[in-house]
């Protein structure tokens, strides 16, 4: 094969990935965009929110500010009365990496009582936070926290996956060489994510059941074994 034959081909693998990257995109964000909230006052009560975990620091070890502005959203709703609990799902499968428990200090910090935060150590993607809130939380309807694009993407999984979700957007973060990062593999990821759907992917761990009290019934806060 020529080498103007290899280019041609390039330049067609290049053109269908774009627009496959942006038919994902509108995809997806049509499909949750009506369910996405930007003020507390205007979110469905709902007994549980599910807050997607985020180092709380970058690499240049300054405050990650999707960490920060996650956290500010999740106390604002739960003070707003808009959710009677929270669970904070993230990554623990280093022993000196534990998102949930970060989350759930800056939690406390914000005056989240203790025994209102669960802590779910094994949300190592979205996917698995949302999928976990059904089979280990027994969560059918709750609300999401994070930034707008990670809330469209999260609350399309739930929808797929039959669930009644509804995303709380956090502040987003300012468009730099750090959050451009996080816009390209945003993108991708939305690619990936009608590929899970599509092959029903399954969280990787899951466990015994964890029983969320109601409102009425605070007790000890609970949390699912980490897998470390």
């Amino acid at each position: 094969m020529t080498l103007k034959k290899w280019l041609s081909l390039g330049l067609i693998g290049m053109v269908l990935a774009v627009v496959l990257s942006f038919s994902a995109d509108h995809y997806v964000t049509r499909s949750s965009q009506a369910r996405l909230y930007d003020q507390a006052s205007d979110v469905p009560h709902q007994p549980t929110a599910l807050v997607l975990g985020t180092s709380p620091y970058l690499r240049s070890g300054q405050p990650n500010p999707y960490f920060l502005y996650r956290i500010k959203a999740a106390a604002t709703l739960y003070h707003a009365q808009k959710v009677d609990n929270l669970v904070v799902s993230g990554d623990n499968r280093r022993e000196a990496y534990n998102e949930p428990e970060d989350m759930k200090q800056a939690l406390m910090a914000q005056g989240v009582p203790e025994a209102r935060i669960y802590l779910d150590y094994a949300g190592l993607r979205t996917l698995d936070s949302v999928v976990r809130m059904d089979k280990i939380f027994g969560q059918k309807s709750f609300v999401i926290v994070s930034q707008p694009f990670h809330n469209a993407r999260a609350v399309f999984i739930a929808q797929q996956k039959g669930l009644n979700a509804y995303g709380y957007n956090a502040v987003d973060v300012r468009l730099n060489a750090f959050t451009l990062r996080t816009f390209v593999r945003e993108k991708l990821a939305r690619v990936k994510v009608l590929l899970d759907v599509w092959l029903n992917k399954q969280p990787r761990h899951l466990g015994p059941a964890v029983l969320i009290h109601p409102s009425s019934a605070p007790s000890a806060p609970s949390s699912t074994n980490s897998p470390t």
